[in-house]
C-alpha cells in the first residue's frame, strides 16, 4: 500500500477510534519491506533539501524515511488503537551500528513496541529496524502522541535547557514542507499548505519534525560518524519562518521567536 493510500485510510478510520480506551492493545507481528537499496533520485533530493553532502555515506536519518510508509501502514491498521489523524511525533532515538552506503540493500522492519500514559494523552513507541544480509545495522524508536483527556498527573515543571551557542540562522520558505514531502514521501497535510494546516489547528503549514532533525545533523562536522541521536520535538516550526541552529558540539537546539525564546527542538549526538 502506498503512503498516500495509508494516509487516506487513516483519515477514514480515525473517527472510529477512541484514544485512551481501557485495555487497548497494539497489533501483533511486524511489517517488512524486502531488501533493496535507496532510490537514487529520491535520496539525492533528500540530501539536497536537508543539507547533507551530495555523495558519501547514507544520512543517519534516511532509513527512517525509507521505512516511513511501513510505519504509516502500521498506524492506519484497523487494529491499531490510536487515530492516526492528529498523531504527533514527539521524540526519536536512532542507533547506527555501522556506516551505511547508498548501495546497501536494506531490509526494513517496523513494529509497535508499547503504549504508555502521557500527561496529554497516550503515547505509542514505534520501532524501525534495518538489516543488511541479516545483520541489524540500524534501528530507531519513535514516540507518537495521541492527545485526549487524561487523569495522568502532570509531572513537575521541567526547567528549560539553557540556550546553546548560536551557530547559524536559517530562513525557511513557505514551500519547505512541500519540497521535503516530495523528497521523503511524507505528505501529511499539516506540512503542505496553510489551508490544510488550519484544518488541524495550525495557523500556517509547519515544517516536518524529521526535516528539522536532519537539517541539524547535517551541520555536524562529520555526519557520517554519528552513531547515536536523540531528538525531542518541543514546538512546531511555522512556515515561512526564521530559526536559529545552536550547538556545543554534542547537544543541539533549534530556536525561534524574536529573541530565540521559543524552543522547537533539542537533541544530542554520540
Amino acid at each position: 500500500m502506498s503512503l498516500t493510500l495509508s494516509l487516506a485510510r487513516g483519515a477514514v478510520t480515525s473517527p472510529f477510534k477512541r484514544a485512551g480506551r481501557p485495555g487497548a492493545t497494539l497489533p501483533a507481528g511486524r511489517l517488512r519491506l524486502p531488501a533493496a537499496p535507496p532510490a537514487p533520485g529520491r535520496l539525492a533530493a533528500y540530501r539536497t533539501i536537508c543539507g547533507f553532502p551530495a555523495t558519501g555515506p547514507l544520512p543517519v536519518t534516511y532509513p527512517h524515511v525509507m521505512a516511513f510508509p511501513l510505519a504509516m501502514r502500521l498506524m492506519t491498521r484497523r487494529d491499531f488503537p490510536l487515530p492516526v489523524t492528529g498523531l504527533v511525533h514527539t521524540w526519536i532515538e536512532i542507533t547506527a551500528h555501522r556506516t551505511l552506503r547508498p548501495e546497501d540493500s536494506l531490509e526494513l522492519t517496523v513494529y509497535a513496541e508499547g503504549l504508555s500514559p502521557h500527561r496529554r494523552g497516550t503515547e505509542v513507541t514505534v520501532v524501525t529496524e534495518a538489516r543488511l544480509a541479516g545483520e541489524l545495522v540500524w534501528e530507531s524508536r519513535s514516540g507518537y502522541l495521541s492527545r485526549h483527556a487524561t487523569r495522568t498527573e502532570a509531572p513537575a515543571p521541567v526547567t528549560p535547557p539553557a540556550p546553546l551557542p548560536a551557530v547559524t540562522e536559517w530562513r525557511l520558505p513557505g514551500d519547505l514542507g512541500r519540497r521535503y514531502a516530495a523528497a521523503s514521501g511524507d505528505r501529511n497535510p499539516i506540512h503542505l499548505h496553510p489551508l490544510t494546516a488550519r484544518l488541524f489547528g495550525f495557523p500556517r503549514a509547519i515544517a516536518h519534525g524529521m526535516w528539522t532533525v536532519a537539517r541539524c545533523l547535517a551541520e555536524t562536522p562529520d555526519p557520517a560518524t554519528l552513531r547515536t541521536v536523540r531528538a525531542d520535538f518541543r514546538a512546531p516550526v511555522l512556515l515561512p519562518g526564521t530559526v536559529t541552529y545552536a550547538s556545543d558540539g554534542h547537544a543541539f537546539q533549534l530556536r525561534g521567536g524574536k529573541d530565540g525564546e521559543r524552543l522547537h527542538l533539542t537533541g544530542t549526538t554520540g
